[in-house]
């Protein structure tokens, strides 16, 4: 071991030997194994060591026996040492099988049960984490989140748009979920004036199901794309990413989905549960109910309002606004590559929810002091977005009547 960088490596004695060797040449860094923590980085040590172990058996027609073997004499050993025999009931059986599915024969599920379990069990299993591209060869997101809702026994979704495209690929499974007596859970916002509210009243008109809405859509931005799927069994799957409830986020869009497991990684399923209850319990996200005119308005002008469809020009009210630190930091690096540089072409690239829009409306306000005849494009892939940001120009611009749409069915006047 002599490349240079950071670790997180169990110190073997073969490791102290070669560290004890390098030491006059190397700056070596150690910390002590935390109580607390010892048990987690000793086992996944461990783990490594014994699938090597296990590969490591010739192929032949008695590996597979040959490995359950070795495993429950490690078993009856650490029972016998530990002296606890509750360990020796973690005796593998010889066959060597796995457990797939249990239901009940009385009163059951489906007429066919080995055919249900077909249909319902996820294809990347529910033990090991998947990831989704969006180019999965023979395996798409959409058809797994169906089988997934069809085999849990509840569900907790936060995201932070919802569109009836998207709901519309879920309906029969979550029709099916709902009524079969499961429960669904669904926190979501008004933000950019995205969710379709045919969307969220189809979610709100389902048994045993609540939604919680977010209208705060200028303050606290939820962005969060994360689904998760809570089994009785203990086997919970959840998938974190950049889908939303959307068509093409779901089916063809390149979107990046992360599957993780309890069996796999516990900790992150276990934080999720927790930040999710977090959210739900926030006064923030307040309940929406079939039926209940108030949220429905309430909903129905949110989106109207973040649209950008809900004011004329002469309606536009203007606010006192200002760059935050980090726009201005690349406002003052744009003007650097401009005028010192004499680059003019230049592309700025920012996570989600730091002000890109404003950005750029602070950016062409400068330009356009100096130019005002200038014209200038602002290109989006949906119309919500353009709508949104030409409020956002008008704002910083303190012009009511800048710019107009090319979109649908609208087309520019002067083209400017």
């Amino acid at each position: 071991m002599t490349t240079s960088g950071i670790y997180e490596s169990l110190i073997t004695e073969i490791l102290q030997v070669r560290l004890e060797q390098i030491k006059s040449e190397f700056y070596i860094e150690r910390q002590p194994l935390d109580a607390n923590e010892a048990a987690l980085y000793i086992s996944r040590f461990l783990g490594v060591v014994l699938k090597g172990a296990l590969d490591s058996l010739p192929n032949s027609d008695d590996r597979i026996a040959r490995q359950i073997e070795l495993s429950n004499a490690l078993i009856r050993w650490l029972s016998d040492y530990l002296r606890n025999a509750e360990l020796s009931e973690n005796i593998i059986e010889s066959q060597g099988q796995i457990l797939t599915a249990l239901f009940t024969t009385t009163n059951p599920v489906a007429a066919d049960l080995k055919a249900h379990v077909a249909k319902i069990t996820p294809l990347t299993g529910l033990a090991q984490s998947e990831l989704f591209t969006g180019s999965n060869v023979s395996l798409s997101l959409e058809s797994e989140l169906k089988r997934e809702i069809l085999s849990c026994d509840e569900i907790c979704w936060l995201v932070s748009f919802i569109k009836w495209t998207g709901i519309r690929i879920f309906a029969e499974e979550l029709n099916e979920f709902t009524r079969s007596g499961r429960k669904l859970r669904v926190i979501t916002t008004s933000y950019m004036g995205a969710t379709d509210q045919s969307a969220v009243d189809f979610l709100a008109a389902l048994p045993n199901t609540e939604i919680k809405l977010s209208y705060n859509t200028t303050q606290e931005r939820l962005h969060a794309k994360a689904y998760i799927f809570l089994r009785n069994t203990g086997y919970d799957t959840g998938y974190i990413g950049s889908s939303n409830i959307s068509r093409s986020a779901l089916t063809n869009g390149l979107e990046w989905n992360l599957k993780v497991t309890t069996q796999e990684i516990p900790n992150i399923i276990n934080k999720f549960k927790s930040t999710f209850e977090t959210y739900w319990a926030s006064p923030e996200f307040e309940n929406y109910r079939e039926g209940d005119e108030v949220s429905h308005e309430r909903l129905k002008k949110s989106l109207k309002l973040a649209r950008g469809g809900d004011r004329n020009d002469e309606d536009t009210i203007f606010f006192d606004i200002e760059p935050h630190i980090h726009q201005k930091e690349i406002l003052e690096r744009l003007t650097i590559e401009r005028e010192v540089n004499n680059r003019w072409r230049n592309l700025v690239v920012a996570a989600t929810g730091t002000g890109k829009t404003i950005i750029s409306a602070f950016d062409f306000r400068r330009f356009f002091i100096k130019n005002p005849h200038a014209k200038f494009l602002f290109v989006a892939h949906r119309e919500e977005i353009l709508k949104q940001a030409r409020q956002a120009f008008r704002g910083v611009l303190r012009k009511s009547s800048f710019g107009e749409l090319w979109v649908g069915s609208s087309e520019p006047e002067h083209y400017n």
